[in-house]
């Protein structure tokens, strides 16, 4: 058994002890009434001492199962967001390792026949070989994109600038990206969440805004490090709740913000473009060292 998972099981275990522990001193309290009914005995003070240990068994049931309930979406959508990042690094890492290196093969003999096929079928050979290399390019962009590696190596800024620089290097899109502090002292978490938040950003700007400008600022603050991301799009109605009304991109954005106890703010107007306001708190124990921007 994994080992993160021995806390929750030992915790659900010791509730469900307290949980038969408090029937079974309901069960022996309605039956010592029922025996002092029958027989028309006073109730002495140990059976009420049992109703009083019953009751309170009761109330702390009802009471740790309202904060269960209440804490349950916040561990679900913190679980959800853990299972997602598994799969796509298991799928990056299938891509990259598996269908990387057939086509890595593949376009190793393609080359070794085009060099013993006669003239006239070099042509075809040869673009068949581009059109191999070009598939090997888009499947280790796509597992770049899953399992962004770079991020523990180069760090977000750089991993950052690296997506951007793929992702819209064959667009119109004038893009920037400004970050003028160091960034050294990020979590794993909040790295992740960041990246995640500006690859979903990127991706609507392109697929659904049409914008022709992209800014980009990672900024170090007092309070946490900020993000915004701002184009000049078309512009949407940002929704209440964006997963009851499909905005699946955008739900998704304030999970992960809502995980690291941080803040999302969507502005946008039809025709105006959008703006992303994204704030991940310091960690308590950094707090004071984050209070001094880090100069270049």
């Amino acid at each position: 058994m994994l080992p993160r998972l021995k806390i929750p099981l030992r915790c659900r275990s010791r509730a469900s002890l307290l949980r038969w522990a408090t029937a079974l001193l309901c069960v022996a309290s309605l039956a010592g009434n029922l025996y002092l009914f029958i027989g028309g005995h006073a109730m002495p003070a140990s059976l009420l001492l049992l109703q009083l240990a019953a009751m309170l068994g009761v109330g702390w049931q009802l009471s740790h199962d309202a904060r269960s309930i209440s804490l349950r979406p916040a561990e679900l959508a913190d679980r959800m967001l853990k299972v997602q990042e598994s799969e796509r690094q298991h799928l990056s890492r299938e891509l990259h390792d598996d269908i990387g290196q057939l086509l890595t093969a593949a376009t190793m003999q393609v080359g070794w026949l085009q060099r013993r096929l006669p003239s006239d079928l070099q042509a075809h050979c040869g673009t068949l070989r581009g059109t191999l290399e070009d598939t090997l390019g888009k499947v280790r962009d796509v597992s770049a994109i899953l399992n962004p590696r770079q991020l523990a190596s180069l760090g977000l800024e750089a991993s950052l600038r690296a997506h951007l620089v793929r992702t819209l290097e064959n667009t119109d899109v004038h893009w920037s990206l400004e970050c003028h502090q160091r960034l050294g002292g990020i979590s794993e978490d909040v790295a992740m969440a960041a990246f995640r938040i500006t690859q979903e950003a990127v991706t609507n700007a392109l697929r659904h805004a049409q914008a022709r400008n992209l800014t980009i600022r990672l900024q170090r603050s007092p309070v946490g490090l900020a993000l915004s991301i701002q184009d000049d799009g078309q512009g949407f109605m940002p929704a209440a709740n964006p997963a009851e009304a499909g905005q699946r991109g955008m739900a998704g954005m304030q999970e992960r913000a809502t995980a690291l106890q941080g803040s999302l703010e969507i502005t946008s107007q039809l025709g105006l473009g959008t703006r992303i306001e994204v704030l991940f708190p310091w960690p308590p124990r950094t707090h004071e060292r984050a209070r001094t921007p880090v100069s270049p």
